[in-house]
């Protein structure tokens, strides 16, 4: 692999086998030019990224470069941790992103995240993993990132799991749950608690029932009279189901069935009796 383009000490921009490919090692461009071979004891990272490539050349070349070496050193952990390639673009993504938020940090800047509790609940592993990298920010950059900034980053390695949905899509699954919540404590007039089992079993639930309902997938089914019996028991759960119901038709085209509400004023109940 003969280099192109030297973008910093550890990057350099290669031609092989006729493509144009980023390549990422300790000291692999440090008083190289162009033409020059490059060791390949010193790859630790190559990319393919076609249309891409020119955007990323542009980050490696502009941002500082412990950013760089962390961002990547998340992406890799992150792989291993979820047992799956992520999504090319993470690079761009995850990197672009970081390298913002480290700088908006040393400013003084407030960094803020109004889907936290939803981003914890819905992605937990990928949570797990931004709160590896909050450590590892510290560790090697001396940088203590928020908790809310951990959420953003989980919603990144998310969005890049290369069967997941849309980083809008992401967003709006945490944005549904948080509505639905407020939804709950409003009309119950009560604080729910992220961290109990019945808030843990409500969003799971929730997350299937949008998920059947935008793929075509079967729901939970019931039968007429323990539907019957639910909504004379659990009356007042079962009316905060209904504005459940109403509240997500009207923003976003999602139809509950009746069985499903049925299900949703079991867990609504099972909040308020934990409580």
């Amino acid at each position: 692999m003969k280099i192109k383009k030297v973008l910093n000490n550890n990057t350099v921009v290669v031609s092989d086998d006729h493509l144009e490919k980023i390549v990422m090692g300790s000291g692999i461009g440090f008083n190289k030019r162009k033409g020059d071979e490059i060791q390949k004891d010193k790859v630790e990272k190559i990319f393919v990224m076609a249309e891409e490539n020119e955007r990323f050349q542009e980050l490696l070349k502009t941002l500082p470069v412990s950013h760089i070496e962390v961002a990547e050193e998340i992406i890799s952990y992150a792989e291993v941790s979820l047992g799956v390639p992520l999504n090319t673009h993470i690079h761009i993504a995850l990197t672009d992103h970081l390298s913002f938020a480290i700088e908006r940090i040393e400013k003084g800047f407030t960094i803020e995240n109004k889907l936290l509790n939803e981003i914890k609940a819905l992605y937990q592993k990928e949570y797990e993993i931004g709160q590896w990298a909050q450590k590892l920010i510290k560790e090697r950059l001396n940088i203590a990132i928020p908790d809310d900034e951990i959420g953003h980053i989980a919603l990144h390695i998310h969005t890049a799991k290369e069967q997941s949905n849309s980083m809008e899509s992401t967003i709006k699954q945490a944005a549904i749950l948080k509505e639905i919540i407020e939804i709950i404590e409003n009309h119950l007039h009560v604080k729910v608690q992220y961290e109990s089992i019945s808030y843990q079993r409500l969003i799971a639930h929730i997350r299937f029932a949008i998920q059947a309902l935008e793929t075509g997938d079967p729901l939970h089914t019931i039968d007429g009279e323990m539907l019957s019996l639910i909504k004379l028991k659990y009356h007042d759960s079962y009316i905060c189901a209904l504005k459940i119901k109403e509240h997500l038709k009207k923003e976003y085209g999602l139809e509950f069935p009746e069985s499903e509400l049925a299900y949703i004023s079991l867990h609504v109940q099972n909040i308020f009796n934990n409580l």
